[in-house]
């Protein structure tokens, strides 16, 4: 998702991955898996099939794992602004763990091009050799407004494509 934020310094874009439930939605479905094995396992367990039990309680606990990993990893936030004369872009989960200040007439913006259609291009940009990776969470919408965003601001977006990397 690709927000808008007003700044003094200059544009502020708040750069998210989408989200299509909130952590107390995540908490509802988990506790309607809870019980409706809870029901499939109590009727197993009446029926003399008491090792379902444990395997139940491993399934749920995965459940729960996989929706707090899911859900952290949506927790991601890059922030983008742009100054007169610098490109600031700030990341971290809950607080700002990694900043860059690249000066923006010499930093370049490249767009690896998807091998399939249905992939979102990745952005990254570079400047003295290093090059960062720009929101990689972002859909394909999502990447083609922050390309606007890009160039609208005076940065040209340079397509390439990467060379295949060999399996063996």
């Amino acid at each position: 998702m690709v927000e808008q934020l007003s700044q003094r310094e200059g544009d502020c874009f708040l750069l998210t991955p989408n989200r299509s439930m909130s952590w107390r939605g995540n908490i509802r479905i988990w506790l309607a898996a809870v019980f409706l094995s809870l029901i499939i396992a109590t009727g197993m367990l009446l029926a003399g099939a008491w090792p379902v039990l444990p395997f139940a309680g491993l399934e749920l606990t995965a459940l729960a794992a996989a929706f707090y990993y899911t859900s952290r990893r949506c927790q991601r936030r890059e922030v983008l602004t742009f100054a007169p004369e610098l490109i600031r872009l700030e990341k971290g989960l809950t607080r700002k763990e990694q900043e860059w200040e690249l000066p923006r007439r010499h930093t370049r913006v490249w767009q690896d091009m998807p091998r399939h259609p249905w992939t979102p291009p990745k952005l990254h940009l570079q400047f003295r050799g290093e090059e960062i990776s720009l929101a990689p969470f972002l859909n394909i919408d999502d990447t083609e407004e922050l390309v606007a965003i890009l160039e609208r601001h005076g940065l040209r977006v340079e397509k390439r494509r990467r060379p295949e990397k060999l399996l063996f």
